[in-house]
């Protein structure tokens, strides 16, 4: 699997330790931390959003997909969020939204423009800004700020200690997708806030438990290597679809997300399964491409 990425993406450190936990040889493509991602934007069509998986012809986006993807190439249960507790289900939820957005409200405004200087330069982090604030027009996320998203990284700090009072997992007693979900958050915070995360002592065992699963067996490739790879293969077979009475396969459609990045991917609706949309797409020079999306979260229109 070839993981195109930044390195100070949260989502994408959620899947570096899907890696991680399932002892995984993978490929690493860097992009740029906003668009233009000329190494990318063929393969997807101009998907906003970071990361995004590639296996030859075949393209993965949402790190919800991902981990789909990886837990079924390497068998491992331990990536099915379909085996955890509804309790944990709701706490994953509850981090992959509310907290998410909280972790960055959270850390001072004079911090945070410290840490994109030290990381982006001066021009870079005035660009920086205006892209994330494209990212977030036109969709529903509205994060939290200061005080009121302190209360809620507070409050999540609270409810994660009393989980790991009798267990060293979030789920249990070894490490899931659970895990990895509550965990990445938090490791936005901490990269944000130059600092280490002030909290409990389970909370601290257990955030230090997590990075120390690492990220697997990593090679850096290049921009023609992953071309190549999707250009040398054709897309997997497609799964069969379900009924959808308003949209037929075969149609000219837009997949985007709803919530942010919502810039929209055009192509063929190939597939329609339960929980995944595949569009085709031809590329004169990469040939046909399938770009896989969850249900969830994404809307399906009929181009215009």
């Amino acid at each position: 699997m070839i993981l195109h990425h930044y390195e100070s993406s949260p989502y994408a450190e959620k899947v570096r330790l899907m890696f991680g936990l399932t002892n995984s040889h993978w490929r690493s493509l860097l992009t740029p931390i906003k668009p233009p991602r000329p190494s990318l934007d063929p393969l997807t069509g101009g998907y906003r959003r970071i990361p995004v998986a590639q296996l030859g012809a075949d393209i993965f986006c949402d790190t919800s997909l991902i981990a789909r993807e990886i837990a079924a190439s390497t068998n491992s249960p331990a990536l099915n969020v379909d085996t955890v507790s509804p309790a944990t289900a709701e706490l994953m939820e509850q981090a992959e939204q509310e907290v998410f957005f909280a972790a960055i409200g959270a850390v001072s405004p004079l911090r945070l423009l410290g840490t994109m200087m030290q990381l982006l330069g001066p021009i870079g982090t005035v660009q920086f800004i205006k892209d994330r604030a494209s990212l977030l027009a036109g969709g529903t996320v509205r994060p939290a700020k200061g005080p009121k998203a302190k209360a809620i990284l507070k409050s999540y700090l609270a409810d994660l200690e009393t989980r790991l009072t009798d267990q060293d997992w979030v789920d249990g007693d070894a490490a899931t997708i659970a895990d990895l979900a509550t965990y990445h958050p938090l490791w936005l915070y901490v990269s944000c806030d130059r600092r280490p995360l002030s909290s409990s002592t389970k909370v601290e065992a257990w955030y230090q438990r997590v990075s120390n699963i690492g990220h697997g067996e990593r090679e850096e490739i290049t921009q023609e290597a992953a071309f190549t790879a999707a250009a040398d293969a054709e897309p997997r077979p497609l799964p069969t679809s379900v009924t959808n009475s308003t949209i037929a396969l075969d149609s000219e459609i837009e997949v985007a997300p709803s919530d942010y990045g919502i810039r929209p991917v055009t192509g063929t609706l190939a597939a329609l399964t339960e929980n995944r949309i595949i569009v085709a797409r031809q590329h004169p020079e990469l040939g046909n491409l399938h770009v896989h999306f969850p249900r969830a979260g994404y809307s399906l229109v009929a181009s215009s």
